[in-house]
């Protein structure tokens, strides 16, 4: 795919692309619009090496230092902001920075790789989203929500534990996930920043699935039965402190199985297969492909 803009090349930028996302993101792009139309921007330039020995357009971009993306966001057509990690107010800043610096560089499109349902989602991650989805739209330049919902990669503490004997231990319910690999979302996401019109917000959801299924799966895999420990918030709490997890980190993971137990990551769409070309791969295979690697 080659988008003409007034007789040139398209130019496309993606954010952190030396992060997990990113970098299968910009190899997914380089192959769909070539490596001449791509750059990326990093706050350690270093780190990119490998990105700028294929061909790409490394630029500095630093979301706390807000001329480095005003410049590194020059000539882009259309921009990937991959969102930050950290704590709320952080992100929110970093992700604000980045969204007036697109705006003064003239940015003819912005993508964002948000959550799913953050428009109203009462998970314990989606202002952060909301609130950055809100910035972009009021620029008033086209945009591009891909809310990514659950990756696969997120469980593999879980799946590799069950390996080692232990049970499924989960506080999260009948909730469902739309879980897929990260290769996934990554092929999906750079098929709609290529599109000449792409929606202004795509639902990447997978089949819908909950943890016994889940679990399930990883034992058909492991061959093995895997029984299903369902606990309450603060015994998960207990068990996950118990087991050598800092104690900061605590209240998130309780958040996270409490915000799935509620349904907060229970939207169903076709987006995700629309843009893929084909279904979401299977649970099953999802988890033989993640423990593959």
């Amino acid at each position: 795919i080659k988008l003409q803009r007034s007789g040139f090349i398209m130019k496309w930028l993606i954010t952190g692309a030396t992060g997990k996302l990113g970098a299968q993101i910009v190899h997914h792009l380089s192959e769909r619009v070539g490596v001449e139309n791509v750059a990326v921007s990093v706050r350690n330039v270093e780190k990119a090496a490998s990105l700028a020995a294929q061909g790409i357009d490394v630029r500095h971009g630093d979301f706390d230092q807000p001329e480095t993306l005003t410049q590194a966001f020059q000539d882009i057509d259309r921009l990937l902001i991959i969102s930050t990690d950290g704590e709320e107010a952080t992100r929110i800043r970093q992700h604000q920075t980045a969204v007036t610096a697109a705006k003064e560089a003239g940015v003819k499109l912005i993508g964002y790789t948000s959550i799913a349902n953050a428009a109203h989602s009462t998970n314990g991650l989606a202002r952060t989203h909301r609130v950055t989805e809100e910035a972009i739209q009021a620029t008033g330049i086209p945009y591009v929500f891909f809310r990514n919902n659950w990756y696969l990669e997120n469980e593999l503490a879980t799946i590799e534990a069950v390996a080692q004997g232990a049970n499924w231990l989960t506080a999260a319910g009948e909730g469902k996930v739309g879980w897929a690999l990260q290769e996934e979302y990554a092929q999906a996401i750079a098929t709609g920043l290529t599109l000449e019109q792409p929606q202004a917000i795509y639902e990447l959801s997978g089949p819908l699935h909950t943890q016994a299924e889940l679990a399930a799966a990883v034992g058909v895999v492991f061959n093995q039965s895997v029984i299903l420990d369902q606990v309450d918030g603060t015994t998960y709490g207990a068990r996950m402190k118990a087991a050598g997890l800092p104690d900061f980190l605590l209240p998130m993971l309780i958040g996270i199985q409490a915000d799935i137990a509620a349904g907060t990551l229970a939207v169903e769409s076709t987006d995700f297969e629309t843009l893929l070309g084909r279904p979401v791969t299977t649970l099953e295979e999802s988890v033989r492909l993640l423990l593959e690697r």
